[in-house]
């Protein structure tokens, strides 16, 4: 076989910069290094000395696509510090905001993002002008992006970073009235989720699956968003407060993001496919219903399939949001009262990529004396990294864009948040 070095420019159609390098051997991957060189952001060192309450809103920043994950992550420890229980109308609100995150997330990816690597276009842009059937396609999911938008916008005060979210609850909440013209656009969005799970599982899929450790919250009642204890396929079922001595993050010099892994066991998967095969009896009947029209099984470990995964989970969401709009009963108060205390707290939720992990120290003022954040998208690199070693040697013959093509859509498999996990894809294949 015949050396060569292969050199792309920057991955399009994810968030943040990166690249990656591989070098090969004959027919065998030697190495391979997903290089996340976008400049740490140091969020966790910006966050010490601040009052607890000003971290939700400089959280929010470290992401414009899913700020709810790192507020709502942040929260929650400050409220395991001071004792506060949010429950009722307040929870329902959160759930609510939550979901609308998932939907413009997950519509993002599935529609402009991920969609036109299975359907052979550069991006959606000209897979719109391909084929009327398909700029239909867009034009939908564009509308249900924007229902997710709105739901942020109703109750977070703005559509990008969100303002109106606190510690015990809310600044100010929405009235049934505000909330009322959302369900006629919900009721035409769970049709139009439904229509999305049937597309992108018409897809052709490469045959390709691991034998993953899954890692994602496990709820006693309901699909895991925003609260749960921590669990696995292996046998993993532990309490925030124990996030720290089970999971380790390292430094490697190719990145500048950490390298997450289970102490003693190596890297892991979070995301979709982990939620999915750990959780798939919390789904609802109709979205399990979808899942088996799909062909899905409750486990599942071809990473490519993760696309049909996000639809179903745009249909959760969106089912839900009916729900708890229709549900809704205002709170006589925006939030709950507690005093201050010095202490250390956990917060983790189910972001649309994974877990996002949060653990704070606060003294008596309530300053932040100590901070860590640990987005999905830095748990998955190992794994994006090891799924690489096993994918790419069966495309190792194919002409150079043809190559490129397969790595870049098997690392947007997992949507990763590049932006995030600093605190793609300039492509490189030595050959000796």
């Amino acid at each position: 076989m015949k050396n060569r070095t292969i050199k792309v420019g920057y991955l399009a159609r994810v968030e943040g910069e990166g690249a990656l390098y591989l070098q090969v051997k004959g027919d065998e991957v030697t190495d391979v290094r997903l290089e996340i060189f976008e400049p740490p952001r140091f969020f966790e060192a910006l966050l010490r000395g601040r009052s607890y309450g000003e971290v939700p809103d400089i959280t929010a920043r470290i992401c414009g696509i899913c700020p709810i994950a790192y507020q709502m992550g942040s929260i929650q420890a400050m409220e395991s510090i001071f004792g506060v229980k949010v429950e009722g109308p307040l929870r329902d609100l959160r759930r609510l905001i939550y979901c609308g995150e998932w939907i413009e997330s997950h519509v993002l990816h599935v529609a402009m993002l991920h969609a036109p690597d299975f359907l052979g276009y550069e991006d959606s842009i000209s897979m719109a002008k391909a084929r009327p059937e398909l700029a239909e396609r867009v034009r939908m999911a564009l509308r249900l992006k924007k229902l997710g938008n709105e739901i942020l916008r109703l109750i977070g005060g703005r559509e990008v970073h969100p303002v109106n979210l606190r510690v015990g609850g809310f600044y100010r909440v929405p009235t049934r009235q505000e909330l009322a013209p959302l369900r006629e656009e919900l009721y035409w969005g769970l049709e139009a989720a439904r229509q999305l799970v049937h597309w992108t599982a018409g897809f052709e899929f490469p045959e390709f699956e691991r034998d993953y450790e899954f890692v994602a919250l496990r709820h006693p009642d309901e699909y895991p968003i925003m609260a749960g204890g921590i669990v696995s396929n292996r046998g993993l079922d532990i309490s925030l407060d124990r996030y720290d001595e089970t999971f380790q993050e390292e430094h490697l010099a190719h990145s500048n993001a950490l390298h997450s892994v289970i102490v003693g066991r190596g890297a892991y998967l979070v995301g979709p496919l982990a939620r999915y095969s750990l959780n798939h009896d919390r789904l609802s009947p109709l979205v399990r219903e979808e899942a088996g029209r799909a062909g899905l099984g409750t486990v599942l470990r071809n990473p490519f399939k993760s696309i049909i995964v996000r639809s179903l989970e745009v249909l959760q969401a969106v089912e839900e949001s009916i729900r708890l709009v229709e549900g809704y009963e205002m709170p006589d108060r925006p939030l709950v009262d507690y005093e201050v205390r010095p202490g250390v707290g956990y917060g983790c939720t189910e972001a649309p990529r994974g877990i996002c992990y949060h653990r704070y120290e606060v003294d008596q003022a309530g300053l932040v004396r100590d901070a860590k954040i640990v987005p999905p998208t830095s748990q998955n690199q190992k794994t994006i990294e090891d799924d690489l070693r096993g994918f790419v040697p069966q495309y190792l013959d194919l002409a150079e864009d043809r190559l490129v093509w397969h790595c870049e859509q098997a690392v947007r498999n997992y949507d990763p948040c590049i932006s995030c996990a600093t605190h793609f894809l300039r492509l490189e294949i030595e050959r000796t």
